[in-house]
């Protein structure tokens, strides 16, 4: 992949950054994140989906493909718009500095930005309308299915598509267009949402390349069900006449699961996306790119094939594999995009199949180096690391690196860690953070909690958990920690530093 030199970079997704209003936002902490890193000689940062969340709070279960999250508006940047007045952020609770308490938090931001709609509305500035018109013309596509599809939810009390009236479940045009009359303020509403996340997030950005950071972005493979993308585009999956999945994604019974994995996701009818020249994907990844420089695929093998369960099925061991789109898909993207600046999460069970269609587009992988140590056959392992790839210490799905060592590693691991390095191993935070600095991969990049040296109770999620995820956030004592010294120390030494080292 061009563009992308010899580097390292932070994991952070914007929820765990530091500020008053109970989550992070894109106001003064995250600014603040990114001088962090421009200091520590870090030329990337790597964020989870943006998307807005629903139930359980997931990023990687978002209500639209391509909305942000409104949580992640800065309120203090309201202000210096003028749509809010600082006495308007004084009643502010006493949120918890440390952990996002969403169901605390998303009605009070959900009011103030209601508040900053009205007066939006009510005292208009032209040059702020003429850039509110602009963004609603240009985002059209998928804009206008998103605000009513929410406009919808709020009236039947968020209740899943699936059980809202057949006529609009079925996207009759009468039933739309009475829909759009009757709920027309709370859809401009939810246009004047998305269209303050794109112009904070926008102005982040544009600061983040100024300091000469690159963020890399996410994308899951498949969406929510109760999602905008699966009500406006249901000839596109498989669903029964009532709009229910018939079929459903997830992963196969292995060594750590023994009945799979039952993600509940609808699974895409290829046939029709090929017939449409992939022209929803084209604008899912066009779409993003506005927002990151990078994109990382989750669950990139699932291009190649994917394991379809029965939506009866209670969990995922009756499924089957069947092919993905391959190639084809990527070729589409290509042709209308350009270069694909896009990284291939190739974890968990790989086939010849997957690497060629990640080698033939040229895309880097992944190595985690949490699973490296088996044998020295292990792929994992910083001797058979390639080059194009991003090497990291764990990601949001392991424990930190310090609870992984404390909680899950048996006496031969750490046996076998040892004998690896020829060391004692006094610190395994740092003893892994130079491991993955001096590989000979593109980029290496540590969560922020290894960062800090955290144990397992800063873990970001824990899959086949339906509770306590999502909810970790620093502090702004923790961007004066002195670990930052040990990393910027690492990064020149292993010639990862931005003014070392030409894009290759």
């Amino acid at each position: 992949m061009k563009g992308l030199p010899r580097s390292s970079g932070i994991l952070l997704h914007p929820t765990s950054l530091p500020g008053r209003y109970g989550i992070g936002d894109l106001g003064a902490g995250a600014y603040s994140f990114v001088d962090w890193l421009e200091a520590q000689g870090q030329s990337i940062w790597q964020v989870l989906p943006l998307g807005p969340t629903s139930y359980g709070d997931s990023p990687y279960q978002t209500l639209s493909a391509f909305a942000g999250n409104s949580n992640l508006i800065s309120l203090d940047r309201l202000i210096e718009d003028e749509l809010l007045d600082q006495d308007d952020l004084d009643d502010a609770p006493p949120f918890p500095g440390d952990r996002v308490d969403f169901g605390w938090v998303i009605p009070y931001h959900n009011q103030k930005l209601t508040f900053s709609y009205y007066n939006f509305a009510a005292n208009p500035v032209p040059a702020l309308n003429r850039e509110f018109s602009q963004f609603v013309s240009e985002n059209q596509f998928w804009l206008e299915d998103y605000a009513l599809f929410i406009a919808m939810k709020r009236k039947h009390k968020l209740r899943p598509w699936t059980e809202w009236k057949g006529e609009l479940r079925r996207r009759e045009p009468r039933a739309l267009a009475a829909a759009r009359e009757d709920c027309a303020e709370q859809i401009n509403l939810e246009r004047f949402r998305q269209w303050l996340f794109y112009r904070q997030w926008t102005a982040l950005k544009n600061y983040a390349l100024g300091k000469g950071i690159r963020l890399i972005g996410d994308l899951p493979i498949f969406v929510a069900h109760d999602s905008a993308d699966v009500w406006a585009n249901q000839h596109e999956y498989f669903l029964d006449e009532t709009g229910a999945p018939t079929v459903i994604a997830g992963v196969p019974p292995d060594y750590f699961s023994p009945t799979g994995q039952r993600w509940g996701n609808p699974l895409y009818r290829w046939d029709a996306m090929r017939a449409s020249r992939y022209g929803w994907w084209i604008n899912r990844i066009q779409a993003l790119l506005r927002l990151v420089d990078f994109i990382r695929i989750d669950h990139f093998r699932g291009f190649e094939a994917y394991w379809e369960i029965p939506a009866g099925e209670p969990t995922a061991i009756k499924g089957q594999w069947v092919a993905g789109p391959g190639a084809s898909l990527f070729h589409a993207i290509k042709a209308a995009l350009g270069e694909l600046p896009i990284i291939a999460e190739d974890l968990g069970v790989i086939t010849p199949g997957v690497e060629k269609l990640r080698d033939d587009f040229g895309l880097p992988g992944m190595k985690v180096l949490q699973f490296a140590w088996s044998d020295s056959a292990n792929p994992f392992l910083p001797h058979n690391h390639r080059l194009n790839s991003i090497v990291y210490t764990g990601t949001h799905d392991n424990n930190t690196t310090r609870g992984w060592w404390e909680e899950e590693v048996d006496e031969r691991t750490r046996e076998f860690v040892k004998d690896y390095l020829g060391c004692e191993i006094l610190d395994i935070v740092w003893t892994l953070a130079r491991v993955g600095m001096r590989s000979s991969a593109r980029a290496f990049i540590m969560p922020m909690q290894d960062v800090l040296s955290l144990g397992g109770g800063a873990r970001m999620n824990k899959p086949g958990v339906s509770a306590g995820n999502w909810t970790w956030r620093i502090t702004e004592a923790a961007l004066r920690h002195p670990s930052k010294e040990a990393l910027r120390h690492i990064t020149r030494l292993y010639q990862r530093h931005p003014d070392q080292q030409d894009s290759l």
